[in-house]
C-alpha cells in the first residue's frame, strides 16, 4: 500500500520528540575547510529528493523536510546493509499500539553529502515500512532528513536550477533582493507568522510550520476555540498517517500574505482534529505548492526566511481532477495502481476502483511516463477529456475520463 503522504511529517514529529532532546549536539558542516557547497535535488511529487551515503554505504534517497525534528530511515533493509551493531529499540508512543510502531535508533553515523558531513547525526530505523514513500515517489526513497541539515548551515534552495547551496553562517551574500521573514525555532521546527485572509474577507494572523516536507500548498488545523471562517469545501482524504488516512476538508483561501507578497485563491487542508492534534502550538502548516514558488533561504542561527519569487509566483493553485490516488507498483516501481477512488469523483463517474492497475494514457504506456507527468496530466483542465486503458480481472478496459474540478 502506498497511500499520500501529506502529513506524514507532522506524525513523526509527534513520535521522536522524546528522542531529539539530546544533550550531545547533532550537526551537518562544510568538508575541508569550504565556504559553501552545491548539491543537486531532485523534485518529485512536491518531496525535495538529495543523495547522501551512511557509514560509507549508498548513495541513498533522502526526502530533504524541514518539518522533521530528527532523521528516519523509513526502509527497514538498512539496518543489515548499514552494519549497525548497537540496535537500541524505541517505541514510538502516542501512535498506535503493538510493534509495528517500534523503531531501532542508532549510535552516530558517518553521513556524507558532497562538500557536507555528519557530525554526531542519529537516527530511527523503522522496522516496518509505514509510508511507502518508495511506491508514492515512484523510485527508491529511504528516508526523511530534517532539522540536523538546516541547524548549523545557511540553506539556500534553488527551484530554478534544482540545486541546494550550504554556507557558513554569515558568509552568504546577495540576501538584499529577498524578502526577510523572521523565523522563530521550536522544536527543532521552523515556524513562521503570516496573515490569511478568507473569502468573508475575514483576516486571521497564522502561527505555520514551514514544512517543505508537505505537498500541500497549505494546511490550517482545526481548533475549537478558534474555529475558522466557513468557507466552501469538500469532504477528501488528505493523507495518511500511522493511525490511518487522514480526514478532512479541502477548500481555498481568498489570500496568504508572505511578507510583501500576496498569493491568491490558494487551495487549503483542514484536517480534522483526532487525538493526536496540539492544540494552541501552532495553526498549520505552509507546504511545498507555496514554497517551491520562491527561491528559499534558510538561516536558522538567525532564526531568518529569506524568499525570492520565482516566475510561477502567480500561477493558479489546482488539486487532481481525476479524483484517483494511485502508486507506483511492481518490482522496478513501473506500473500504476489505484489505491483510492473519490466518491463523486470523475474516476467515480466513470466506474474506477481500487486496485484497478492504468495500463496506458492517451495511448502512452504508463511504463513510459512519472508519476509526476500523470499528476500534471490529470490536473491539465475542468472538462478535459483523458483515455485511459485499464487492467481489471485479467483484461484491458479502455475508458474515457472527463477531468472535473471540485474545488
Amino acid at each position: 500500500m502506498a497511500p499520500r503522504l501529506l502529513y506524514y511529517p507532522l506524525l513523526l514529529l509527534l513520535a521522536v520528540t522524546g528522542i531529539c532532546r539530546q544533550s550531545r549536539a547533532q550537526f551537518f558542516q562544510l568538508a575541508d575547510g569550504r565556504k559553501q557547497a552545491t548539491v543537486p535535488f531532485k523534485v518529485i511529487r512536491n518531496m525535495v529528493i538529495i543523495k547522501l551515503k551512511i557509514n560509507n554505504n549508498g548513495p541513498y534517497n533522502f526526502i530533504l523536510d524541514t518539518g522533521v525534528g530528527f532523521m528516519i530511515i523509513t526502509d527497514p533493509t538498512m539496518v543489515d546493509s548499514l552494519h549497525i551493531p548497537d540496535r537500541r529499540t524505541l517505541k514510538l508512543g502516542g501512535l498506535g499500539q503493538g510493534d509495528d510502531y517500534d523503531a531501532y535508533y542508532t549510535n552516530p553515523l558517518n553521513i556524507e553529502i558532497p562538500g557536507i558531513n555528519s557530525v554526531g547525526v542519529s537516527a530511527a530505523i523503522f522496522k516496518k515500512d509505514h509510508f511507502g514513500l518508495s511506491n508514492y515517489a515512484g523510485m527508491p526513497i529511504h528516508g526523511l532528513l530534517g532539522y540536523e541539515f538546516f541547524n548549523r548551515l545557511i540553506v539556500k534552495m534553488n527551484f530554478n536550477d534544482s540545486t541546494l547551496t550550504a554556507y557558513r553562517p554569515g558568509k552568504i551574500k546577495g540576501l538584499k533582493k529577498y524578502e526577510a521573514l523572521p523565523l522563530t525555532i521550536e522544536g527543532n521546527k521552523p515556524y513562521v507568522n503570516t496573515c490569511v485572509s478568507f473569502c468573508d474577507k475575514s483576516e486571521r494572523e497564522c502561527k505555520l510550520i514551514v514544512d517543505i516536507g508537505a505537498g500541500h500548498p497549505l494546511s490550517l488545523e482545526d481548533n475549537p476555540a478558534k474555529p475558522w471562517p466557513t468557507q466552501k469545501a469538500i469532504a477528501a482524504n488528505l493523507g495518511m498517517g500511522l493511525t490511518g488516512p487522514i480526514y478532512g476538508e479541502i477548500g481555498r483561501i481568498n489570500q496568504l500574505s508572505l511578507g510583501k507578497y500576496q498569493l491568491t485563491n490558494v487551495l487549503s487542508s483542514f484536517p480534522e482534529r483526532n487525538d493526536n492534534t496540539v492544540l494552541g502550538e501552532r495553526d498549520g502548516n505552509l507546504g511545498m505548492d507555496v514554497l517551491k514558488r520562491f527561491v528559499l533561504v534558510f538561516d536558522y542561527a538567525n532564526k531568518m526566511l529569506y524568499l525570492k519569487p520565482r516566475t510561477n509566483l502567480k500561477e493558479a493553485f489546482e488539486r487532481d481532477m481525476s479524483g484517483t490516488e494511485y502508486y507506483a507498483g511492481g518490482e522496478n516501481l513501473d506500473r500504476v495502481v489505484i489505491s483510492r477512488v473519490e466518491p463523486g469523483s470523475a474516476g467515480d463517474d466513470v466506474g474506477l476502483l481500487k486496485d484497478d492497475e492504468i495500463v496506458s494514457i492517451n495511448f502512452k504506456p504508463v511504463a513510459n511516463m512519472h508519476l509526476e507527468d500523470i499528476d500534471r496530466l490529470f490536473r491539465s483542465g475542468d472538462g478535459r477529456g483523458v483515455l485511459l486503458e485499464i487492467y481489471r480481472d485479467k483484461k484491458i478496459n479502455r475508458l474515457v475520463l472527463t477531468l472535473k474540478r471540485r474545488i
